[in-house]
């Protein structure tokens, strides 16, 4: 665990709950002023008192244990606002619909921020019948590949894991799908958007 409680983070979330030190303490069982010295970080909440702390103040442990108050307002859970995280130790891929604190091997991941294919990263996409044949024309050793190919419409998203001794390549349904991402285990995540440029290219 690379982060803990911070006094801010609690005092903002308690406020924003209107309550007062009073009224969380009596909601998970100690003085008000133990929750006193927290806020003004004279003090960390024991372990025991996580989940309970949490739940009085209407969020997830992982979300406490951020040291920032995260809320995830995409109530829609509009899957093209989602948010993608790879861990850099195991290769874990996580998809989150919205914001979100996301912990892997103990390291609080940062959201991946795509970015429009480059001339090593090219993302080609060819309609054939009712999919799309996605491929990029990449190396794929062992040290340097395409880890995953992804297609996101508004309704989910298909996933595809690559490995080095395979090909950069996915067939993917074709319907309400509105863009394409390819991920380079070294220079990060590139993204097309459905009938770009590269789709009409492979025509």
């Amino acid at each position: 665990m690379n982060n803990y409680v911070t006094g801010a983070a609690v005092r903002s979330l308690r406020e924003a709950k209107r309550m007062t030190q009073e009224d969380l303490a009596s909601r998970i069982h100690v003085s008000a002023k133990a929750v006193s010295k927290w806020e003004t970080s004279k003090g960390f909440p024991d372990v025991s008192l996580l989940e309970p702390l949490a739940e009085a103040l209407g969020i997830s442990v992982i979300e406490l244990l951020s040291g920032c108050a995260v809320r995830n307002l995409n109530r829609a859970a509009n899957m093209l606002r989602g948010k993608l995280y790879v861990c850099p130790v195991c290769g874990n891929v996580i998809r989150a619909a919205g914001d979100a604190v996301v912990s892997c091997c103990g390291i609080t991941l940062p959201p991946l921020e795509a970015e429009e294919p480059d001339q090593e990263h090219q993302i080609l996409m060819e309609p054939v019948e009712d999919e799309y044949f996605v491929s990029v024309p990449h190396p794929m050793e062992k040290e340097h590949y395409i880890s995953f190919l992804m297609a996101v419409s508004d309704q989910g998203y298909q996933f595809v894991k690559l490995y080095p001794e395979g090909n950069a390549e996915a067939r993917f349904k074709m319907s309400r799908v509105k863009a394409v991402y390819a991920y380079c285990n070294r220079h990060g995540l590139f993204c097309v958007k459905a009938g770009g440029r590269k789709e009409k290219e492979a025509k």
